[in-house]
């Protein structure tokens, strides 16, 4: 195979998933490889998570446990170290730092590459993928790419609105993204911010750094703030009187995590590790769960789940904590019912947990802080929009992701996987459950890397 025939493989999307892809492609790759990265923004190893901000923002994971590969666990600890030496491996980082690292990677993983293996960094929207025979990449501006196989690693969506019809992301002094502040935003009015996971205590300390008296109300279903993350063992439990085995009942799966628990904790041991075990096991106990059973957990668990599966830096928590005992932070549990634009002020009604009586919540602003929206039957993505259009992509019936077959080939309306259409990320989850967290992506966009290259080397 000579340069000019070289295979082509295109990743859509270059934050965590795509960025790392391209790396352990360009790494691995044997033969002439044309490493295509699409990104609409221009921005590679950022997205969402990495972007630079003029607001620290730091990883909820330490140092230790953030390498972005697989082989060499310490890895990202010895990149900081090479700017902040005093660095342990317990210490929280920030997470441009982490796409500083990731740029890295990708810049060393472009000079290593052997010859005849190419990178390209193109900036464009994909507006659809069609594989007749072979992909090709329609994008916005009229252009079109052909390529041997294609990665979609579009990353995390935007948040559903969380008020029933009509809404309130349209609504001035609404944040429908919440790390874009309102400029002009009155201090000294109230700050309401719906959802109290992870992107809420971002939105609280940057406010407070900015704003240090203002009033922030937070209001989530269970009105639950994440724990602090510690530097615990995290190596799996291997505890023979509370095995984690697939079960199709979802009560004897939270029984037997709760074993588990208590287990850890009279040896002496932290619950974080039992998270961890659980975690460990998640995509085989998830698969086991019949869907009913995987309604329930989504009903009765998940709150609970995510708060202790997604840690705050104990830092951050300790502010969080703090503006909450002195009343300046007032957590509210209870559904959003509606938000509404009275002159100068926005008023959310909602219903106190448990309760029939509707209060009133009023506002200068309100932060939309529930997360992402898996559900791309729902999606405003032009691509995902295609795709499930036509059929070539289907979403989970629980509105988890998107469906995929063995290394993430996506699956069509008949059920039937791709052969050169792929994802990698977040929307794992509809298969995998435990899909989100950057050690867990590295594990599968590696298996991915691994398959690809072999496909390569085999007969075509």
């Amino acid at each position: 195979m000579s340069i000019s025939n070289a295979r082509t493989v295109a990743i859509v999307g270059a934050g965590y998933s795509g960025t790392l892809l391209a790396i352990n492609l360009l790494r691995a790759a044997a033969r002439p490889t044309r490493v295509v990265l699409v990104e609409r923004s221009g921005s590679i190893a950022r997205g969402a998570a990495y972007a630079r901000r003029d607001f620290p923002y730091i990883l909820n994971v330490p140092a230790s446990h953030m390498s972005a590969t697989g082989s060499d666990p310490d890895e990202f600890l010895h990149y900081v170290q090479r700017f902040l030496p005093t660095t342990r491996g317990e210490d929280f980082i920030s997470r441009e730092m982490y796409g500083n690292y990731l740029e890295q990677l990708l810049e060393a993983a472009v000079g290593a590459a052997r010859p005849g293996v190419s990178f390209e960094h193109r900036t464009g929207s994909v507006l659809d993928v069609r594989e007749p025979k072979r992909p090709e990449l329609l994008f916005a501006d009229g252009t079109r790419l052909a390529a041997d196989e294609v990665v979609l690693a579009l990353g995390n969506p935007p948040a559903a609105d969380p008020c029933p019809a009509p809404g309130m992301m349209g609504i001035p002094g609404v944040r429908p993204d919440p790390w874009t502040r309102i400029e002009g935003s009155d201090p000294a009015r109230p700050l309401l911010v719906i959802g109290s996971g992870l992107t809420m205590a971002d939105v609280v300390c940057d406010t407070v750094a900015r704003s240090p008296g203002r009033p922030i109300h937070v209001l989530s279903r269970h009105g639950l703030i994440p724990p602090d993350q510690t530097n615990f063992q995290r190596a799996p439990a291997h505890l023979a009187t509370h095995p984690l085995e697939p079960t199709p009942s979802l009560r004897r799966l939270v029984a037997s995590a709760r074993g588990l628990v208590r287990e850890i904790e009279v040896r002496g041991g932290d619950w974080r590790t039992a998270i961890a075990t659980i975690r460990s096991a998640a995509p085989r106990l998830w698969r086991a769960l019949p869907p009913a059973e995987r309604r329930r957990f989504l009903r009765h668990v998940r709150s609970h789940w995510d708060s202790l599966r997604h840690r705050l830096p104990g830092s951050v928590r300790a502010r969080v904590v703090a503006l909450h005992a002195r009343g300046q932070l007032k957590l509210h549990a209870g559904r959003l019912v509606s938000v509404t634009r009275e002159g100068d002020e926005l008023v959310a009604r909602w219903q106190p947990r448990g309760q029939t009586l509707v209060r009133e919540l009023r506002a200068g602003e309100v932060a939309n802080c529930t997360g992402p929206d898996y559900d791309i039957r729902r999606s405003t993505e032009p691509l995902w929009q295609a795709l499930v259009a036509r059929g070539d992509a289907v979403g989970d019936e629980l509105g988890l992701g998107v469906r995929t077959a063995t290394h993430g080939a996506l699956l069509d309306h008949h059920g039937h996987a791709h052969h050169h259409l792929y994802y990698v990320g977040p929307m794992l989850r509809a298969d995998h459950w435990e899909a989100t967290a950057a050690a867990e992506l590295r594990d599968r966009i590696e298996a991915l890397a691994r398959f690809l290259i072999v496909q390569d080397r085999a007969p075509r």
